[in-house]
């Protein structure tokens, strides 16, 4: 992957570099290299209406500006907001509208933030259609005169389907809306949708970004200083921010994030190539792959293809089977850690979509998703291979 260039402190690094430096030189008191953990939820005042630019951890705490500074240049962003998970990230985004508005959202989408929007934030007077927003027109077509935003998945979750935020941003910008982008299966590492004319990228830090499934963090990058202004009035107010010890775990993470894409990245492509092979299997979902749908769309706006792969097993039947003899991987909810997990759609991630719309999109009962993790790839196409063969007999008999 050609290696991306950001500026950092007057020098221009490597994207890898500045992960890896990330709170590097920032206290300068110890000079300690780890930024450490503030625990405190008050400072003192230097004087009447004197700060030392903390005065209340809500408000802002040194960890987790370290934090969201980092989050921000990685993203090309102007400022950063670290939340205490990836829906408290997507609800304080959302405060930025108002009762009425529309938002126009991919019509593939992860279970938990559709569940956000259409029985919490329904109710609140917001309202959303979805569309297929890899279809210009079809954006185009959904457009209201209340509409304010596109909220994009890309790729969705979890049919890895690939919008062009080119176009889509584009498209906004000539109808006053805000484009927002749901970076998690990506991170800064492989795709950057500020620079591709987003003004907003939302993270479930807990996933890549973390990295290891021990945080539950999430996190904002705006793009404007009008926009940014706006979202920390909202951080603030809503208070549902990242705690410093979560902060800590964050900057740990992502020190090591471009190691672990890299990895994440190979070990995907030798997972789904297995799947491709295999007489269980009927269709595999992995934007890596030259004959998946928005194979070209995604290369000419990411560097890089993550390690997300979902496919389909040839009966339902065959499900429970796989997930049972799954001896490495694990059958577990999240991503994004570096230990190999499997999930099923239907049941855990989208079990609260109904399921005559689950099923018209396309996330049915024979499709599986996986979280490639960092071990030894032949392990884990080994692993896959023997549950996959499994699955395709029941009592001695070949489906």
């Amino acid at each position: 992957m050609p290696s991306q260039t950001i500026e950092g402190s007057g020098i221009k690094m490597h994207l890898e570099t500045k992960l890896v430096q990330t709170g590097v030189g920032k206290e300068e008191t110890t000079g300690a290299i780890n930024f450490p953990v503030y625990y405190a939820t008050a400072y003192r005042h230097p004087g009447i209406g004197e700060s030392t630019g903390f005065d209340y951890t809500r408000t802002g705490n040194p960890t987790r500006a370290v934090l969201e500074e980092a989050i921000a240049a990685a993203e090309s962003g102007d400022s950063g907001f670290a939340c205490a998970s990836g829906m408290a990230a997507i609800h304080t985004t959302m405060g930025l509208f108002s009762q009425r508005d529309h938002i126009i959202v991919s019509l593939d989408l992860y279970g938990g933030t559709y569940r956000l929007f259409e029985q919490v934030l329904t109710r609140y007077g917001l309202w959303f259609t979805y569309a297929d927003l890899r279809d210009t027109e079809a954006v185009r077509a959904a457009i209201r005169p209340e509409t304010k935003a596109i909220f994009v998945e890309t790729p969705t979750n979890p049919l890895m389907q690939i919008t062009d935020l080119r176009e889509v941003a584009q498209l906004a910008k000539e109808h006053g809306l805000l484009t927002i982008v749901d970076n998690t299966f990506m991170t800064p590492y492989f795709q950057r949708p500020l620079e591709l004319g987003a003004d907003i990228v939302l993270h479930s830090g807990t996933k890549y970004l973390g990295g290891h499934n021990d945080v539950l963090a999430g996190l904002i990058v705006t793009k404007g200083s009008e926009l940014s202004e706006k979202v920390k009035f909202l951080h603030n107010t809503i208070g549902a921010v990242l705690g410093p010890q979560d902060s800590w775990l964050l900057l740990r993470g992502l020190k090591t994030l471009a190691l672990r894409m890299e990895r994440h990245q190979s070990n995907a492509f030798a997972v789904a190539k297995q799947l491709l092979g295999h007489p269980a299997v009927s269709e595999v979902f992995y934007p890596g792959l030259p004959e998946h749908p928005g194979h070209q769309t995604h290369s000419s706006q990411a560097s890089g293809f993550s390690g997300m792969v979902s496919f389909r097993v040839r009966s339902a039947d065959q499900v429970p089977v796989f997930l049972q003899n799954l001896k490495l991987i694990s059958f577990a909810e999240s991503l994004g850690g570096v230990e190999s997990l499997c999930t099923y759609p239907a049941t855990q991630t989208h079990a609260d979509i109904p399921q005559e719309i689950r099923e018209y999109v396309g996330v049915c009962d024979r499709l599986l998703r996986l979280s490639v993790g960092i071990e030894h790839p032949d392990d884990l196409a080994a692993d896959v291979t023997q549950a996959l063969d499994a699955s395709l007999v029941t009592g001695g008999q070949l489906r």
